[in-house]
């Protein structure tokens, strides 16, 4: 169980990176648009929004990458729980306000690896 749950925290890590580069660095480039199925015009007046939102992707990463190397267990059990609900409060908030498919994407590796998490406490 351990061994899923730090996979699965990893692969939502890896998400969040990609999330934060995608919002901060190729927003009104042709993977940003073409992913976000925006214009130019569109792309370049949001892209402060979607560069901060591409930051805070980031410190959900960092958050959760600090909770697979912190010490003591119980810490890292911590700051696990921690992350992994804000990640998927995000997503909650990002399927009810722009599109359900954001569950999916971003909620549903947190919420396997919260459940996860658990069962293997």
């Amino acid at each position: 169980m351990t061994i899923i749950a730090t996979l699965l925290i990893a692969v939502t890590v890896l998400l969040h990176i990609g999330f934060l580069v995608l919002e901060m660095f190729l927003w009104t480039g042709p993977q940003g648009r073409k992913a976000f199925r925006m214009s130019q015009e569109r792309a370049e007046a949001t892209k402060v929004l979607a560069a901060n939102q591409g930051l805070y992707n980031g410190f959900l990463a960092a958050g959760l990458l600090w909770s697979l190397i912190a010490s003591p267990p119980e810490f890292a059990f911590q700051l696990k729980l921690f992350f992994l609900v804000c990640v998927i409060v995000a997503a909650i908030y990002g399927a009810w306000s722009v599109k359900p498919r954001i569950l999916l994407v971003q909620g549903g590796p947190a919420i396997l690896a919260l459940l996860f998490t658990v069962l293997a406490s």
